[in-house]
């Protein structure tokens, strides 16, 4: 494995990347400030893989004692979901772009973002404001995270993305306090939006597809097809929504939305007739 590289790419952002972790990051203000968090974020993100790897054994339990403050950040993200099997890996992309975010602000930044292939933790000064499109499969809705507001994290989880899913969404994106607290409320989510012993879905022991993954001998998804009957991809939705507005209501996520071959539904998130075919979009800041 290669060490750790940080690179500037174009429109003046920052790409970190080692192994599976590949950030692209952004700041605004100062050029000075600027360099000066960029130069932060590549210093943090040193031996940040070695941090997570020499805990991995106790971060793909359910229950353990933690040391490291990425993999404590982990923990207490996901502790609000253990009435359910979870464990801290559900945190880890977003705890990495937290924790890779918190080195940039301050100093002049007014406000920055770090995107973690998807889970993003955002900051902003007062008065500032980030407009996100989130969308799937042409379906697609707006979101703006102010300075006001509680969110600064969203994260995307689904069958088919990088992580094994228990759920059959094509996708669940959810917007939190922290981007590791929305990464582990989308696994979940992302879970609930399921047809239990259907015949059309396929599905593994997660171990069979990967020997040392959290969820063992569980049950993961691999297929969904052939496409699924209006009534069933309604009744799924409907248990991923479920889900959803339990979070909701307990303070724990901002908003959702859920794709499920061709339909959505959303909480807290407007519709936008103007995007038709765009995936979770890099922030667009205004």
């Amino acid at each position: 494995m290669t060490s750790a590289q940080a690179h500037r790419i174009s429109g003046d952002r920052l790409h970190l990347h080692h192994g599976p972790i590949d950030i692209i990051c952004q700041a605004w203000g100062p050029p000075a400030a600027v360099n000066d968090a960029y130069c932060r974020a590549a210093r943090r993100f040193v031996g940040l893989l070695e941090e997570l790897v020499a805990e991995l054994p106790a971060l793909r339990a359910e229950s353990a004692a933690l040391f490291g403050p990425i993999a404590r950040n982990m923990s207490a993200a996901v502790a609000p979901f253990r009435r359910q099997f979870i464990t801290p890996m559900a945190a880890v992309a977003g705890a990495v772009a937290d924790t890779i975010l918190q080195t940039m602000q301050g100093d002049g930044i007014t406000r920055a973002y770090a995107n973690n292939g998807g889970d993003i933790a955002v900051y902003l000064t007062p008065g500032q404001i980030l407009r996100c499109a989130v969308a799937n499969a042409g379906i697609s809705c707006t979101t703006e995270i102010t300075a006001q507001g509680r969110a600064r994290g969203i994260a995307t989880s689904g069958w088919r993305g990088r992580s094994w899913s228990r759920g059959i969404a094509d996708a669940v994106t959810v917007l939190a306090r922290t981007a590791a607290e929305a990464d582990a409320a989308a696994t979940m989510i992302a879970n609930a939006v399921d047809l239990p012993n259907h015949p059309a879905i396929q599905r593994r022991p997660a171990n069979t597809l990967q020997a040392d993954s959290d969820l063992g001998a569980r049950l993961v998804t691999t297929g969904v097809g052939p496409p699924l009957t209006p009534a069933d991809v309604a009744s799924a939705i409907t248990a991923g929504m479920t889900a959803a507005q339990q979070y909701f209501d307990r303070g724990l996520i901002e908003a959702a939305a859920i794709f499920l071959q061709g339909e959505s539904c959303t909480l807290n998130l407007q519709p936008d007739p103007t995007q038709t075919h765009l995936l979770l979009k890099e922030p667009a800041l205004a």
